[in-house]
């Protein structure tokens, strides 16, 4: 990539090269014993209006890895200045003189690119509404190129929830990105795979097709990508169609390849029911190693992002 970023909201900013250096990057601070302090002197502001666990911590422990600091608010949507009838444009412009990098959580979809418009300084987009999670997408990306060893040639099957989820639409952009990739869209008829992603397919040359059988397409994928369904962006009546359609559990787990992997953003609910000896010891679970993943994805973000030179 010729210019280098000055934000990431979006997913589609990132280019193969980009994403590969990142990856790079990433496996070397993941493989240290002791992080460099190439963030002292930072300060980064998490500002988070819905709630998170390992975003918000991920970054707050990666910033606080690499010798910076972090100054943040619990709940910004009642704990700031939002309940008093401010914008989350003029938060931004205030915060952001503070700081030196802003990590937004909003429930708008397009805030965080709204919030970068604005800013001087980076804005990191840690979730907007049914948007994007594109630092989510990084580390899921990266997680695959770990554990299958490319992101060329690979299956994914997308499994529930893709109507509402930000985590699929994300990494699916991402994955546009690579040659011979092809994406099984498995979900209820409620909660299919919004139009604008099957275009971004058509468009950069991914094979897609969709499915209602699960059982069907475990055996024939790489990567299972599991979702939750997102209850609280949903009517009770659609929430009540797709609650526990689909479900990984130890029956079904033998249909799935040996080398394949089992990845979900997490919180994961009904839709994963396996045994902890099973989550601890099969090696096709992946979703832990995918969640620890996120500390040193976005580490090296933080250090592209506030230019450090390593």
């Amino acid at each position: 990539m010729d210019k280098k970023l000055d934000y990431f909201v979006d997913s589609r900013q990132l280019d193969k090269e980009l994403i590969l250096s990142l990856f790079e990057k990433t496996k070397k601070l993941k493989g240290s014993k002791t992080f460099p302090q190439t963030l002292k002197g930072k300060i980064l502001t998490t500002l988070f209006y819905e709630p998170s666990t390992r975003t918000r911590m991920s970054f707050e422990a990666a910033m606080i890895r690499l010798g910076g600091q972090v100054i943040s608010t619990e709940n910004a949507k009642e704990f700031s200045s939002a309940i008093k009838g401010e914008s989350m444009e003029d938060t931004i412009r205030v915060v952001e003189k503070y700081c030196d990098c802003v990590v937004m959580r909003h429930y708008e979809e397009g805030a965080a690119q709204r919030a970068a418009d604005v800013a001087t300084k980076p804005v990191i987009n840690a979730g907007d509404g049914k948007g994007q999670h594109p630092t989510q997408a990084l580390l899921d990306a990266y997680t695959i190129y770990d554990e299958i060893g490319r992101l060329d040639n690979i299956k994914v099957a997308f499994v529930g929830d893709l109507a509402n989820g930000r985590t699929t639409r994300s990494l699916a952009y991402l994955l546009g990105k690579f040659s011979g990739v092809e994406v099984v869209f498995v979900s209820p008829e409620n909660l299919k795979m919004r139009e604008d992603i099957k275009d971004y397919f058509e468009k950069h040359d991914v094979k897609f097709s969709e499915e209602t059988n699960l059982a069907k397409i475990l055996p024939t994928v790489d990567v299972i990508y599991m979702t939750r369904i997102q209850k609280e962006r949903m009517t009770e009546e659609d929430y009540l169609k797709a609650k526990g359609k689909y479900t990984i559990n130890e029956e079904n787990l033998g249909l799935i390849r040996k080398n394949a992997r089992i990845m979900h953003p997490l919180p994961h609910v009904e839709e994963i029911n396996l045994l902890i000896n099973t989550e601890t010891n099969d090696k096709r679970v992946a979703y832990f190693r995918q969640a620890e993943n996120g500390l040193y994805v976005r580490m090296a973000l933080l250090e592209y992002l506030l230019n450090v030179k390593c």
